[in-house]
């Protein structure tokens, strides 16, 4: 993956990032065992990296998604930005090590963190009791639940009209396994990353879209055409950063760190900046935020 030697690059060089994603995009499609969040058979390597590790070598390394706006994604000035990379530029100022921002895809999340590829996910990561056994959940800094978007001149406005329909997911998401869960009679049609589940919408590949609902939102809101017909999908869950399991000491780092950070409103401050812009009117910033790693 890309690397970012310096507190100046630190948000990353994209168009290297993007080249080496899409390789592994392909590797990925040939490969993927169909098991959410799977290491996909890769033996966990030992030796996580604990804060003085971390500190001594100098750089932290942060998965997070490159092209899930407003939450993680590449910037038209080739950057990392949104509202996680907000979060995970503090934690490098705060450990006081540069940050190296690897690309993820949802799938490949806990197989990330696993192997050591990366020593904290910060990838929009909803916490589930499953992925739990896997990885080590740090407290959360947002609310999150799923939703729908379907196209105005076709709208779905509940889960029984989804029966039938073809709907899209990303592999490894909430959304694939609440809907395969609980509805099984529901046709998916499942992608890698979130940029080929918008495209398949749009070019009438699906009936609707079913994601986190924050993204349902944002998307839906800056798509002419489209609209989050089903806001509110399932029960709330939260998002948190996540580390290797067994990494007590970079976990409780970050806990600590969350409580600090809620002193000072942190996350409503990144909301405003990268949320807001989105959301307008329709969202209340205390409708997703989590200060303090309290809800």
């Amino acid at each position: 993956m890309s690397l970012f030697p310096s507190r100046n690059t630190r948000k990353g060089l994209a168009a290297s990032a993007a080249v080496v994603l899409a390789a592994i995009t392909l590797t990925a499609c040939s490969a993927e065992s169909g098991d959410t969040d799977a290491t996909n058979g890769a033996e966990p390597a030992a030796g996580f990296r604990d804060v003085a590790t971390i500190q001594e070598d100098g750089s932290v390394k942060i998965g997070v998604f490159s092209d899930k706006s407003p939450f993680g994604y590449v910037d038209s000035n080739g950057e990392f930005a949104g509202y996680d990379i907000e979060y995970g530029n503090r934690l490098g100022d705060d450990l006081g090590v540069n940050v190296e921002y690897v690309p993820v895809e949802a799938a490949s999340r806990v197989e990330f963190l696993d192997t050591n590829k990366v020593d904290i996910i910060l990838a929009n990561f909803t916490v589930t009791p499953e992925r739990a056994e896997k990885v080590d959940y740090a407290n959360p800094y947002m609310k999150v639940s799923l939703g729908a978007v379907t196209p105005d001149n076709a709208p779905i406005d509940s889960v029984e009209g989804l029966e039938g329909k073809n709907v899209i997911v990303v592999k490894g998401t909430t959304a694939e396994a609440y809907l395969e869960k609980n509805h099984p009679e529901i046709k998916l049609t499942k992608f890698e990353q979130y940029t080929e589940a918008t495209n398949a919408l749009l070019d009438g590949r699906g009936d609707a879209w079913v994601t986190d609902n924050t993204e349902a939102l944002a998307w839906a809101g800056k798509t002419d055409g489209f609209s989050a017909t089903i806001p509110t999908l399932g029960e709330t869950d939260t998002i948190a950063g996540a580390v290797a399991k067994g990494n007590d000491d970079l976990r409780e780092w970050m806990n600590n760190e969350l409580v600090d950070l809620g002193k000072e409103n942190f996350f409503h401050n990144a909301y405003e900046k990268t949320l807001k812009p989105v959301y307008g009117d329709a969202v209340s910033a205390d409708d997703l935020v989590v200060e303090g790693g309290q809800l």
